[in-house]
């Protein structure tokens, strides 16, 4: 009989069956003196102690401004300390913290505060080319004309209040200092009695991930979720207390909010931020100057840094693991890993938003053949299989399939999207990926490509149908199918076919300009074909490998 694709995680380290908030305090209590957050950025330095005193005052200031539990608080920044003392203090005051990707525009923000129905926004003031306080106030100008808390928006109906970071207060947005500054109105044992009365299962984080349907959802994770994957994610590459993780992914993202906070808090060791965005100098220099002995990021922040200009002259002797996501590594690329960056033990890891996030990863001492042709074994705790996409049988191993994936990390759905959760939880609770695998005789999982059409560049997911069906609202435009063209920069770059109205005509240029401010970056075409049909089957389905081929041949891109 062939052995089947199926793996379970068994392990002698038992779950942990607490909220975040527990768990972070007893943290706080073992390891007082030790360094939790440094953010170089903004030349902070907190040990746990000061990093617990901060996170209480935030959670009895959220109390103080009458948010209850279960209700949503938003955060709409790149990287900063307050990102995560919000994280930690709406875990502790039981609020579902809801992340906004920093690259949205005004429409995807407006979406996710209603569907999330966020009471309170946290945002920051700007980002490289982004003015968060001008979109907002765009969305919702009520809001610089009346007084925190009292927003009442008829496009923005939950939101209540703003609160401003970095900056002074104005209007109805209150400065993070002002806001603090309220905790003195609620003693410390509300926070306590509020606290006590959570579970572990209770929602604690919505993070939206771009969906099919051309809206995102929202992937809704509990403390026992995203508590349990950060803390084994860590403890698969050892962690302790002297640990030093360099974080330069962006925390909106699980990546950087449960593997790299969650991950660190867990084992009492430091967080590092050495910028709001990925800068592969400033990841150099605050691993050299802060002795990390640990990085995250995809492979091509890996590539930035080997190829900085200055990269022989920062002393990286302290680094020894790390985790690479998103894509697979190339072989000299992970040996350059290895050797001239001192990481001998990185890991590779695979998940997805819905899984919070890690399902595999690698293990130490494995092979550089399984680190690069592969994304690891099963997690502990956790159960994978691989089936025929059709018949729902499990596949022999070698064969390929979908990918499955059962367990503790297991979303609890997305929020308020019955049909979609039933579309990606079975009724035995397996998670379909969607993604296409083979398992080897060890265990170890291959991903080959995607049953649907996802794109993937610099490790961010692009779903073609939101592209699409954003580009449907231009008045010139009849019909579009985006499509992912390899890229060796990113992975991969999106490219857009479009049918337009007749005699109409448009520039790539107007396109652009037309995608600017109203969806994120990453997802706006660098390519454009203007095109009087698409290639279809006899059925009429829109063949997108035959596009993927020619727009290969009629670019000149070498695979």
């Amino acid at each position: 009989m062939k052995k089947i694709s199926y793996s379970s995680g068994t392990s002698e380290i038992p779950l942990l069956g607490l909220t975040i908030g527990d768990k972070f305090d007893s943290i706080v209590d073992t390891y007082p003196d030790n360094e939790a957050l440094v953010v170089v950025h903004q030349d902070i330095r907190w040990t746990y102690k000061l990093f617990g005193e901060a996170v209480t005052t935030c959670a009895r200031a959220l109390l103080a401004c009458g948010i209850e539990k279960g209700d949503r608080v938003g955060i709409w920044s790149p990287n900063c300390a307050e990102w995560a003392v919000l994280q930690f203090a709406t875990a502790k005051a039981g609020i579902i913290l809801v992340n906004i990707n920093p690259s949205y525009r005004k429409h995807e923000l407006s979406y996710v505060l209603n569907q999330s129905g966020c009471k309170m926004l946290v945002l920051a003031a700007e980002f490289k080319s982004s003015n968060y306080v001008k979109m907002l106030t765009d969305v919702a100008p009520d809001l610089l004309m009346t007084t925190f808390g009292k927003l009442d928006s008829d496009v923005l109906p939950d939101l209540k209040m703003a609160v401003l970071l970095g900056a002074q207060s104005r209007g109805g947005l209150s400065s993070w200092e002002s806001f603090m500054e309220l905790s003195s109105e609620v003693d410390a044992s509300a926070l306590a009695e509020r606290q006590a009365s959570l579970t572990f299962d209770d929602p604690i984080n919505i993070q939206y991930t771009s969906g099919t349907t051309g809206q995102p959802k929202g992937a809704t994770l509990s403390h026992h979720n995203i508590l349990n994957n950060g803390y084994f994610v860590a403890r698969s590459m050892q962690f302790s207390d002297e640990d030093r993780l360099v974080i330069p992914v962006p925390l909106y993202h699980c990546f950087g909010m449960v593997m790299g906070n969650i991950g660190c808090v867990t084992h009492g060791a430091t967080m590092i931020y050495p910028s709001e965005g990925f800068e592969p100098g400033s990841v150099l220099e605050a691993a050299a100057n802060e002795k990390a002995t640990a990085i995250y990021g995809v492979p091509t922040m890996f590539i930035a840094q080997l190829d900085h200009p200055d990269f022989e002259r920062y002393d990286l002797t302290h680094l020894r693991t790390g985790i690479m996501a998103g894509s697979l590594c190339p072989t000299e690329v992970m040996k350059k890993v290895q050797s001239l960056m001192h990481m001998k033990d990185v890991q590779i890891a695979y998940g997805m938003t819905e899984t919070s996030p890690v399902s595999t990863q690698t293990r130490m001492g494995a092979s550089l053949e399984k680190q690069v042709s592969t994304v690891g074994q099963v997690h502990p705790h956790l159960e994978v299989k691989i089936i025929n996409e059709k018949t729902g049988q499990l596949v022999p191993r070698g064969v390929a399939g979908e990918l499955c994936t059962r367990g503790y990390s297991v979303m609890l759905g997305y929020w308020n999207d019955r049909e979609k959760t039933e579309e990606a939880i079975d009724a035995a609770r397996w998670m379909h990926t969607g993604d296409i695998a083979t398992m080897d005789d060890e265990g170890y999982i291959s991903i080959s490509g995607r049953i649907k059409d996802m794109i993937i560049r610099g490790g961010e997911n692009v779903y073609p149908k939101e592209i699409e069906e954003y580009l449907y609202s231009h008045h010139k435009i009849s019909d579009v199918q985006v499509i992912g063209i390899p890229s060796q920069k990113y992975g991969e770059e999106v490219m857009a076919w479009v049918k337009l109205k007749e005699g109409a005509t448009v520039t790539d240029t107007e396109l652009r300009e037309y995608c600017k401010d109203e969806i994120a970056h990453y997802k706006i075409p660098k390519y454009f074909k203007i095109t009087d049909d698409f290639p279809m089957t006899v059925t009429g389905k829109i063949r997108k490998v035959e596009m993927r081929q020619i727009a290969i041949e009629e670019l000149n891109i070498e695979n």
